[in-house]
């Protein structure tokens, strides 16, 4: 009996040491994939990858593509090298967050409002370690939830509350978005990245606001329309002026032009050319008259014959 338990014992101690053997064989074979596969990263196209050596601290930069890493010792982090916009409107559906996500801009006078406004940005190849480096590598969405967004709000703010209401959606519109540029391209450089554009789009007022500007509006155009009615009403006016000026002046002309035709008329009949003009409208017979003398002009010869 005791020989077949110590044969029994045996018999498992063999399919427990086998099944142990399998699974370390097993284990290594599954660690060995997990670091292989952990070995490399893939860098997604329009990006640039930044490995950071967590034993030395080390940073270099990888382009587009797979990149080779040590698991466990090194981190792999990528930042956008094409364009990425970060957009903050009031429509649910188009922003970056949720809800109405527009920015609140001041006035000069006290006055708020609410603007859409989308920033495009990257970074490149040989800056993106620098922005690794400035954020403690975190990822980019994480870095536009926090730094992009608070610096846009930021610059904004201090540009739009140097403006008046009516400068801000419609004089200076185009100074507020240049400025916003040029303030917000510094901050973003001091970090490693590069702004691209700057692009204001709806400004919404409140309610209240909104009335006294369609107000405004309303008596702005009545204005308008009775300056240009003025206006049609004198140029109309001018018009009559110089129609009768130039009848009277057609009437002067006509009316010189005949008394000059008379004058020049009257300054060409003679007693010579009178007497022509008898003659040739003569029949050749004597009118028929009582008395004894002959009532015809004298006509006389060259010579007075």
């Amino acid at each position: 009996m005791a020989s077949n338990s110590n044969n029994d014992f045996s018999d498992l101690s063999a399919i427990l040491a086998k099944s142990g053997s399998k699974v370390i064989t097993m284990a290594l074979a599954f660690f060995f994939i997990i670091f292989i596969y952990s070995s490399f990263s893939i860098i997604a196209p329009g990006n640039t990858g930044v490995i950071f050596n967590i034993w030395t601290g080390s940073l270099r930069t990888t382009p587009q593509g797979m990149a080779w890493r040590i698991p466990f010792i090194t981190q792999v982090q990528s930042y956008p090298t094409a364009l990425r916009t970060y957009t903050m409107v009031r429509r649910a559906t188009e922003g970056s967050s949720v809800g109405d996500d527009s920015i609140d801009l001041p006035t000069k006078e006290g006055q708020h409002i609410r603007q859409d406004i989308s920033v495009t940005f990257n970074t490149t190849e040989d800056k993106s370690a620098e922005v690794f480096r400035a954020f403690k590598g975190a990822d980019i969405s994480d870095i536009e939830a926090t730094f992009i967004r608070r610096t846009i709000i930021t610059v904004a703010q201090n540009a739009a509350g140097q403006m008046s209401l009516s400068e801000l959606i419609s004089s200076k519109r185009n100074d507020l978005q240049d400025h916003i540029q040029k303030s917000l391209e510094n901050e973003l450089n001091k970090m490693g990245f590069h702004l691209d554009k700057v692009n204001l789009g709806a400004s919404h007022l409140p309610e209240s606001l909104e009335k006294q500007m369609q107000q405004k509006m309303a008596v702005q155009q009545e204005a308008q329309q009775a300056e240009y009615e003025l206006q049609k009403q004198q140029m109309l006016a001018k018009a009559e002026v110089a129609k009768a000026e130039g009848e009277a002046q057609s009437n002067l002309i006509r009316a010189k032009a005949a008394s000059e035709a008379n004058r020049l008329l009257q300054a060409s009949i003679t007693a010579n050319l009178i007497q022509l003009k008898a003659i040739e409208k003569w029949n050749g017979v004597l009118p028929q008259v009582s008395g004894g003398s002959t009532p015809f002009i004298n006509i006389k010869g060259p010579k007075g014959e």
